[in-house]
C-alpha cells in the first residue's frame, strides 16, 4: 500500500486553542496549554499516523505584535510555518468579525496561495449554532476557504470531521516519522515545556512570561527511574522570590505538578529537582534566547 503524508500548520491568534487542538488531533499531550496568551514559543510538530496516511501538524505561537526579541522570534516562527505546507488550519474564535491578527494571517495565506480550512473553535460557548453563520460569512468574505469546520477542541467535538478533511490533502510520499512517533520534540524539550506550563498555571501577572526552563540533567537509572534537574530562569530578583514562595512552597508545588505530567509522558517514575536563577532582560538577549532553545 502506498504511503501518503500531509504537512499541516495550525495558525491563529494567542489563546485561541491551537495547542489544545494539536493534543486532540494527535491523541496525546505534546504541547503545553494554559489560560494565558503566548504559551507556545516554539514550532512543535505532532504526528498522527492513520493506516497508510501520516499527518504532521505544526503548532505555532500565537500571531501577535511583538514587544521583545523573543516576541520577534515567535512571530517569525509563524511566518515560516505557513510556507511550504500542504494545508493551513486557521483557528478562530466564534466571533463574526475578522480581527487584525486574523487579517494579517489571511494575508500570509494569500501571499503563499496555500490551501486553507477555517476552523471555528469554542462552538460550545454558543447558545445557538445559527450564530456560526455570520462568523462563516465574515471569514469567507475575507478568503475563499476550502472548507469550514466548527469544533470544540477542549471536548474533542468536531475533531474527527477535521481529521477526515485533513486527509484529503495528503500526497504520495514516504512517512516523515516512524509510525509510533507522536512528536519531533526531544524528551528534554518536552520536560522543559511541562515545567514551564506549571509556571504559567501557578504564577500570576507578568512573572511566568519572563521565565525560561533549562534541563541541566536528564539521566535514567538502572532501575528505570529518570533523574531530571532543571533551572528556572526569571528576569527579576522579586520574581525569583515569588517563584520560590514562602518556605519554598510555590516551587515545591510547581515541581510536584510537573513531575506528574513528566511521569505520564515518559511512562516511568521521575525524580525532579528545580532551581531558580535570575537572568535580567533575557527576552531581549539574542544569545540567551538561542541558549534557551529558541532558534
Amino acid at each position: 500500500m502506498s504511503q501518503k503524508t500531509a504537512m499541516i500548520t495550525i495558525a491563529g491568534r494567542p489563546n485561541v486553542g491551537k495547542s489544545t487542538l494539536l493534543n486532540r488531533l494527535v491523541g496525546e499531550k505534546i504541547a503545553i496549554v494554559s489560560h494565558k496568551p503566548q504559551t507556545t514559543r516554539n514550532r512543535i510538530s505532532g504526528v498522527l499516523t492513520r493506516g497508510a496516511t501520516q499527518l504532521v501538524f505544526i503548532d505555532t505561537p500565537g500571531f501577535h505584535k511583538p514587544r521583545t526579541k523573543l516576541g520577534d522570534y515567535m512571530v517569525n516562527v509563524v511566518k515560516e510555518s505557513v510556507s511550504d505546507v500542504d494545508l493551513i488550519l486557521l483557528l478562530v474564535d466564534p466571533i463574526a468579525n475578522v480581527g487584525a491578527q486574523e487579517a494579517a494571517l489571511i494575508e500570509q495565506i494569500k501571499a503563499r496561495r496555500a490551501p486553507a480550512i477555517l476552523v471555528i473553535n469554542k462552538v460550545d460557548t454558543l447558545e445557538n449554532k445559527e450564530e456560526l453563520l455570520p462568523v462563516i460569512a465574515a471569514y469567507q468574505a475575507a478568503y475563499p476557504f476550502d472548507a469550514v469546520v466548527p469544533i470544540a477542541a477542549k471536548f474533542g467535538d468536531g475533531v474527527q470531521t477535521l481529521l477526515d478533511e485533513c486527509e484529503k490533502y495528503a500526497v504520495d510520499s514516504p512517512f516523515f516519522f516512524p509510525e509510533d512517533m507522536t512528536t519531533d520534540q526531544p524528551e528534554r524539550q518536552v520536560m522543559a515545556e511541562i515545567i514551564r506550563e506549571k509556571l504559567l498555571w501557578n504564577l500570576e501577572r507578568e512573572v511566568p512570561h519572563g521565565t525560561a526552563v533549562e534541563i541541566t540533567r536528564f539521566a535514567e537509572r538502572d532501575d528505570g527511574i529518570i533523574d531530571i534537574e532543571a533551572t528556572v530562569y526569571c528576569e527579576k530578583a522579586s520574581h525569583k522570590a515569588i517563584i520560590i514562595g514562602k518556605h519554598g512552597a510555590m516551587l515545591k508545588k510547581i515541581a510536584t505538578d510537573a513531575r506528574k505530567d513528566c511521569e505520564k509522558f515518559m511512562g516511568a517514575k521521575v525524580y525532579l529537582q528545580l532551581w531558580v536563577k535570575v537572568k535580567e532582560n533575557w527576552r531581549d538577549s539574542d544569545f540567551l534566547i538561542r541558549n534557551f532553545g529558541y532558534q
